[in-house]
């Protein structure tokens, strides 16, 4: 077994414990002071190894951090791993990191800093492995879960560099990885209109709801199961009181596409429904909000291959799965780079307050994603 390999084998109680103070520490997307908190539990574990990473600072946000260990003149291969959580600032003094035998509990626990775990003590582990023919490097982000806005540049530079980009987004609960994933858009929708009295003279009102309603049949009607196009208006609010013709209304768009190539004409008929007029005396607008491009399964047929290799080798099998969610990975295989998701740990119930990883699976995901890097090197 190679070095690299052998010494993760027997590093799983120091991964514990760096997971066990990384889900200890608050880090929702808008809180910076937690998400750069838990940046500087990674940084001073890799800097421990001489493994030097450069910090881009950012506003409002967690700074983004990338670390590199060098290699020969060869295109790098580029880990991914974002440090921000849906749980909000104050989650963990409540319920903070638990074990129940081979379990671990706790916000974020799989989503996902068991992945930033990995993509650490990945490059501590390569370290031993000798020289690489390139740079393997790990960007570490900070605001995944409302869309990377402030990352998303970035990822897009360093990827378009890269051979490969592996992402350690958690496992599936089945224990396979992710080959491909849906893109999605957040949009949201404001309309105007005219107030009255809905009593003592309401034809001379312009509600706002109605043509919001209107439009939300439109948008629902662009849904296309068989292409793999959803369209989902999960939040509206509008109006003044129940005898008030309503002024103003609004609606929060989902999109979900698997394909790059559908996404410029679902929004072209967004934009049209949005543009046309569905009464008089109302208007309405369309407010971006946060778009994910799709992964598509073409761009990780070779990685995947290549990772069940090694999978194999450490004893255990995996399949690609497909997801509806997003994830940053579908930046990187839309740009045309060879891309795999879903490398982290095992872990489910994601987002809720029963998430949970499987530890052991904390060495073999480590191995295998070692293991597939060192692959790389060999071709």
């Amino acid at each position: 077994m190679n070095p690299a390999l052998q010494w993760l084998a027997t590093q799983e109680g120091a991964m514990e414990r760096l997971l066990a103070r990384l889900v200890d520490t608050d880090s929702n997307s808008y809180d910076k002071a937690g998400v750069d908190a838990v940046g500087d539990l990674l940084v001073a574990e890799l800097q421990a190894e001489g493994i030097e990473v450069r910090r881009t600072p950012m506003e409002g946000f967690g700074d983004l951090l990338m670390g590199e260990l060098p290699g020969g003149p060869g295109k790098p291969v580029l880990l991914l791993g974002h440090r921000d959580t849906v749980f909000p600032k104050g989650t963990v003094s409540r319920r903070g990191y638990t074990r129940q035998g081979h379990l671990a509990y706790g916000p974020g626990v799989a989503d996902m800093k068991g992945g930033l775990v990995l993509d650490c003590f990945a490059l501590k582990a390569l370290r031993r492995a000798g020289p690489l023919p390139f740079a393997v490097q790990v960007l570490y982000t900070g605001d995944e879960e409302i869309g990377s806005g402030s990352a998303r540049a970035a990822i897009e530079v360093a990827a378009r560099a890269a051979q490969a980009v592996l992402n350690t987004e958690p496992a599936r609960a089945t224990g396979n990885v992710v080959s491909a994933r849906k893109g999605g858009a957040s949009l949201v929708i404001e309309v105007s209109g005219r107030a009255a009295h809905a009593g003592v003279n309401h034809a001379d009102g312009a509600s706002a709801i109605e043509a919001l309603a209107r439009k939300v049949i439109k948008l629902h009607a662009l849904t296309d199961y068989g292409r793999g196009i959803t369209t989902n208006v999960g939040l509206v609010a509008g109006g003044t009181s129940s005898n008030t013709v309503a002024p103003s209304a609004s609606a929060k768009l989902d999109i979900r596409f698997v394909e790059l190539a559908h996404w410029p004409g679902i929004r072209a008929q967004v934009e049209a429904i949005i543009a046309e007029q569905e009464l008089p005396g109302t208007t309405a607008v369309l407010r971006e909000g946060s778009t994910f491009l799709p992964m598509e399964a073409r761009y990780s047929a070779a990685l995947l291959e290549t990772y069940q290799q090694q999978a194999r080798a450490l004893g255990f099998k995996v399949e690609g799965e497909f997801t509806g969610g997003c994830a940053d990975s579908g930046f990187t295989a839309s740009l045309g780079v060879p891309t795999l998701c879903g490398l982290g740990p095992v872990g489910g119930k994601v987002h809720t307050e029963h998430e949970y990883l499987e530890l052991d699976t904390l060495v073999p995901r480590a191995q295998a994603l070692v293991g597939t890097i060192l692959a790389l090197a060999g071709q």
